[in-house]
């Protein structure tokens, strides 16, 4: 008897430490979907400024004042 009930809190101390790795892991993923999700954003709004001022030729670009 006493070998299956420390089966048992064996099986139970496992099951608790699953769950908490599942709940740290869960964690860092909606952290890293935060991340992702920012840089989702960011990279849209650098597309999006590269399109209306996009960057001129060297040779239409006008020479430094030290020229």
């Amino acid at each position: 008897m006493e070998k299956s009930a420390n089966r048992l809190n064996e099986i139970e101390i496992h099951l608790a430490n699953l769950e908490k790795t599942m709940d740290e892991m869960n964690d860092e993923l909606l952290r890293q979907s935060r991340i992702i999700d920012t840089l989702v954003k960011q990279n849209k709004m650098l597309i999006e400024a590269v399109k209306d001022n996009p960057v001129k030729p060297l040779s239409e670009e006008t020479p430094p004042p030290h020229y």
